[in-house]
């Protein structure tokens, strides 16, 4: 059945991802099915504004960039921030080195230089600013940019490391002041920082690369007096101050710090996330719980990637199976191993940001854009998957099916959109819907199961009849502005 083919359906365009090798194909024929599953979109029920969606800037993504064709580096960038492509509007970046690196530098090496007249981000200059810029030049509507450190420079930290420690009180003021030099260091090289967070994973990473400790009063303190005065001081405080920045288990116990009182949260703009605690459980509880805190703050996944994994060169199928796992699979405490299963790496993604859209969620950055086909390169040897991987030795440049999985979300949900209510009665399927600021409004569907489905997607009065092949998303537009 076509899917526009009277005046009495309702008009939609629909794009595909499927495990048959469909990669954000237009649909146009549906097979006809008896089934009487209706998905029901309500854009009288309006719930958050979106910010964005896309991915992160790092050394290790810009240094591979750096390695490739000129034409295939340009290929990548158009394909992540091209209107023709997944059409970016997010972005993450590091604030001196992180684990995808080429190795660990800060932008104040030198021992208690306190005013910081030493700070330069000449470590940046050769792959990760140009990757920025470059990107800059091909999107048409731009993109935010949210930057972490990992770790303080060591010297202002008690174990005199990049990794593990804490920041040692004396060196709060210096601490804020880095901040504030970094963003107008960028700022001079023609790029604006939309926000920060206070620093990356304050829980730590089991001291393993760059990280630093924060409990949730200490990071409030910082940020209370410390960083977000001087930034206001500046002529920062336009950029936005995420608190937290890590796994959504901890989100109830740092938001109630954050969000104490007037004093405690004047100058942060909202809560960051990640998914590492588990990629199988979305935490809906402890979303709804940092909204309601904080009902008119961001509440921005910053991170998330298929980790502890080898990405497969040219293997589509391996991204649609249950072979990977993650971090938690081989190190997990016994009792917690359930929230690590093997998962397939697409059903992570689509599973993941339909549940955070759905649970109040505004944002969801993914972590590095290119990877190569060991998965760094990363000092650490902590290797990651990535949507893009590229063979740097042959120029080969491979797209994967999470390549096409997020641009179902950054090509069609746009930054102002408001996500909107439906209903819908079949339930192995995950929906979520948002209406842009061009009317349009898009409808994203994923089927992980087995066998392709069918339904009528209705809006007020007008309807069509859709199916979806098995382990598929499908992105359903519907152009009301028409």
């Amino acid at each position: 059945m076509n899917a526009c083919n009277t005046d009495k359906n309702l008009n939609v365009e629909v794009y595909e991802t499927s495990v048959n090798g469909n990669k954000l194909k237009k649909i146009t024929e549906f097979s006809k099915s008896e089934s009487k599953t209706e998905i029901r979109v309500l854009p009288e029920q309006e719930f958050q504004t979106i910010t964005g969606f896309g991915g992160s800037f790092t050394e290790s993504s810009a240094y591979l960039l750096n390695k490739l064709s000129k034409e295939n580096r340009t290929k990548i960038l158009k394909a992540y921030f091209s209107e023709e492509g997944a059409n970016y509007t997010l972005t993450r970046t590091h604030i001196s080195s992180c684990d995808f690196s080429l190795n660990n530098y800060t932008y104040a090496p030198v021992a208690d230089d306190m005013s910081l007249e030493n700070f330069s981000i000449k470590e940046d200059k050769d792959d990760l600013i140009p990757m920025i810029k470059d990107a800059m030049e091909i999107s048409k509507d731009g993109f935010n940019i949210i930057a972490s450190p990992w770790s303080a420079p060591p010297w202002m930290k008690d174990n005199n490391a990049y990794v593990g420690g804490k920041l040692l009180p004396k060196y709060n003021d210096s601490f804020a002041l880095f901040f504030s030099k970094y963003l107008e260091a960028y700022k001079a090289e023609g790029i604006n920082i939309w926000g920060i967070t206070p620093v990356n994973e304050p829980h730590g990473n089991g001291d393993n690369w760059e990280s630093m400790h924060f409990s949730p009063e200490e990071e409030t303190n910082f940020v209370q007096h410390h960083l977000g005065p001087l930034l206001e001081k500046n002529g920062f405080d336009h950029v936005n101050i995420l608190g937290y920045d890590q796994n959504r288990d901890g989100l109830k116990e740092w938001v109630d710090v954050m969000y104490k009182d007037e004093a405690a949260s004047k100058y942060f703009d909202g809560t960051a996330i990640h998914w590492y605690e588990s990629t199988y459980e979305v935490y809906p509880e402890a979303l709804q719980y940092a909204h309601n805190k904080a009902p008119n703050k961001y509440l921005i996944e910053t991170e998330g990637c298929i980790d502890s994994e080898v990405p497969k060169w040219q293997d589509d199928a391996w991204y649609w199976k249950k072979e990977a796992t993650d971090w938690g699979y081989d190190w997990r405490e016994p009792e917690k191993k359930y929230l690590h299963p093997k998962y397939a790496p697409v059903n992570r993604y689509a599973r993941d940001i339909i549940g955070c859209l759905n649970n109040w969620v505004d944002g969801w950055v993914d972590w590095n854009m290119v990877l190569d086909t060991q998965g760094g390169p990363n000092w650490f040897e902590n290797w990651c998957v990535a949507p893009v991987i590229v063979k740097p030795e042959t120029n080969e440049v491979y797209f994967t099916p999470i390549y096409y999985t997020l641009a179902h979300f950054s090509k069609y949900i746009r930054p102002g959109a408001k996500r909107i209510g439906f209903t819908h009665t079949d339930k192995e399927l995950m929906v979520t819907a948002a209406k842009n600021l061009d009317n349009t409004i898009a409808v994203v569907v994923f089927n992980q199961g087995e066998k392709k489905k069918s339904f009528s997607l209705s809006l007020g009065d007008t309807m069509v009849d859709i199916s979806i092949n098995p382990q598929a998303i499908q992105t359903i537009v519907i152009p009301i502005n028409k």
